[in-house]
Parts: C-alpha cells; structure tokens; sequence
C-alpha cells in the first residue's frame, strides 16, 4: 500500500540507494505493520539545478547528503506510530550508512483506501 518516492543528491552508490529503500522498508514493516512483500519505491537522484533545499529550516541544518523521503500511505495511523516511524528510519539511515539525522527529510501522504489500484483496473482496497 505504501509508495515511497525517495530523493538525493547524484553520485551515491547503486548500493547506497538500495540500503536507504531497505531501511525504510524495514521501517514501515516493524513501525506501521506494512505488509514485507508491499514494496514499490522510487528512487531517483538529481542535478545540483533539480536538488533545491534550505541550508537550515527550523534551526535544523541541511547538508549536501539530504535525503528526502515521502511516503503515500492509507490514512489512519497514530501521531504515536508515525514518530515511531520516523524514528526507526533516521536511526537506520544513521546507522546502516552513516547519514547524519538532520539530513533526513520526511513527509507523509495519507489517503483513503480506495484511491489505490495495484493492477487490473481494480481498487483492489476498497470496500
């Protein structure tokens, strides 16, 4: 159910990329009880020109290692199970690849369950 578009700087490794979707992954499996086989992410990297961000917003200092993650997702979870969420994802990244916790950046997209169509012309959610 989730999709998860995830966003960077070019020039980091095929092998940085994965590790970055694998922890948010591993995120949302453990936080918000996504199922493990639901995974489709987007993971694009951009020019210097495309990759516009503020050094420091909300005295939070950004570097150039930002990463921006946002998460489509059916509505209805907890304030308490999304900072879980963001929590684990800034550990991992921290802890998998070094990313410092302010070069973090997520947001979340909550929608209803039918706007969702996994294929077939179906909402495969819906009531």
């Amino acid at each position: 159910m989730p999709l998860v578009r995830i966003a960077l700087l070019q020039g980091k490794s095929p092998e940085y990329r994965k590790q970055i979707g694998d922890v948010v992954h591993r995120a949302m499996v453990e936080k918000i009880n996504c199922p493990p086989q639901d995974r489709f992410q987007l993971i694009t990297e951009h020019a210097r020109d495309n990759f516009l961000y503020a050094p420091v917003y909300l005295g939070i200092p950004h570097s150039d290692n930002l990463v921006i993650i946002q998460i489509t997702l059916n509505e209805g979870r907890t304030t308490e199970l999304k900072k879980a969420l963001y929590q684990a994802i800034v550990e991992g990244l921290q802890k998998e690849i070094g990313l410092d916790k302010q070069d973090v950046f997520i947001g979340l997209i909550e929608v209803k369950k039918e706007n969702w169509s996994f294929g077939n012309g179906l909402a495969q959610y819906a009531g």
